[in-house]
């Protein structure tokens, strides 16, 4: 099992948490909001669509590790039924967050579905197209308003109209606008302001001592497939942190989050450095004997130069590793250009 953060972001992530216990501490009684009534109804806008918010809600169930840990960072465990986590995503005792994973209920390490959310009591779910809903399985916002379960969809996971491509925004963006939004809809809109302030001056810090111009290696995330590589497209986190961490991303131009590509186009942009996401039954060690064996790579120059480097799922997917996985990144580009 994969820890959910390396060692070196480890010490990053928790200055950061720091930061978030004790602006959740200030001015309000434990964890969670003390809505006045004078704040609601809030009205925040979440993929192009107005919500509108009478109360705090009560019990929040979240799916997945990053969209978990954005409630945590925002000191939210109070105002949570529970969350949907598989356990290939790390011990969460050894977390960032630790405290938030052990007041708040593990309800399931299978998919998150209607019965479940209905039996937790859910009066709002905070997950994502391809984080949760999904069509197929009649998981849907829809479907959950059908019976008076409200939803909060993850705003790296916006469809932008294309079909079921995904992405309105830059990743980071993304994850700011998730916290202001759910600053605003459980009134700890200080709270949130505080965590943004704080990433953006450590993704700032990360960026001044990042390769620029030409030392810019060429940057591929690696996310799982043999027959076609699954990888982040311009509005997956893993845009922002190799751009921001001093690399080229060669996918760039993907206007799409998580998406399939053929090797073809890999081979044909010639990546530097290699980034792998570790999680799933492939550990990345498994992932790196792949990519190092596979021979249409051969002659790709990460591969030749053995420039791979391995970042945690929870790193690439919007969360508030973001930032941390920055400044980490730009430390391993820097040591393998020198």
């Amino acid at each position: 099992m994969p820890n959910l953060a390396r060692p070196a972001a480890l010490a990053l992530a928790f200055v950061l948490t720091g930061c978030g216990a004790d602006v959740a501490s200030e001015g309000e009684e434990g964890n969670g909001a003390r809505a006045s009534d004078r704040h609601y109804p809030v009205t925040v806008e979440n993929c192009g669509e107005k919500k509108t918010y009478a109360k705090a809600p009560q019990r929040v169930v979240t799916n997945d590790v990053g969209i978990t840990e954005i409630m945590f960072a925002l000191g939210l465990e109070n105002h949570m039924a529970g969350y949907v986590m598989p356990d290939d995503k790390g011990d969460p005792t050894t977390v960032p967050w630790k405290d938030g994973y052990r007041k708040t209920v593990w309800l399931s390490k299978e998919r998150i579905n209607k019965e479940l959310v209905l039996d937790a009591g859910a009066d709002l779910v905070f997950a994502g197209w391809n984080y949760g809903f999904n069509e197929g399985e009649g998981f849907t916002p829809a479907a959950l308003q059908r019976v008076g379960i409200d939803s909060y969809l993850l705003s790296e996971s916006c469809r932008n109209g294309r079909g079921k491509a995904r992405g309105v925004m830059a990743p980071l963006d993304a994850l700011y606008t998730d916290l202001r939004n759910l600053g605003k809809v459980f009134d700890v809109e200080d709270r949130a302001e505080t965590l943004i302030t704080s990433f953006r001056a450590q993704v700032a810090e990360a960026q001044a001592k990042a390769l620029k111009g030409d030392d810019r290696p060429r940057v591929f995330l690696y996310d799982s497939g043999q027959d076609k590589p699954f990888t982040s497209g311009a509005y997956a986190g893993p845009h922002d942190i190799i751009t921001k961490a001093g690399g080229d991303h060669i996918m760039k131009d993907l206007e799409d989050s998580w998406t399939a590509v053929g090797w073809e186009t890999v081979v044909a942009r010639d990546p530097e450095v290699i980034v792998i996401n570790d999680y799933g039954d492939t550990t990345a060690e498994q992932k790196r004997r792949f990519l190092t064996s596979y021979e249409p790579l051969a002659n790709v120059s990460a591969i030749k130069n053995d420039r791979i480097v391995v970042l945690d799922y929870v790193d690439l997917v919007e969360s508030p590793r973001n930032p941390t996985a920055i400044s980490s990144l730009a430390a391993d580009l820097r040591s393998l250009s020198s």
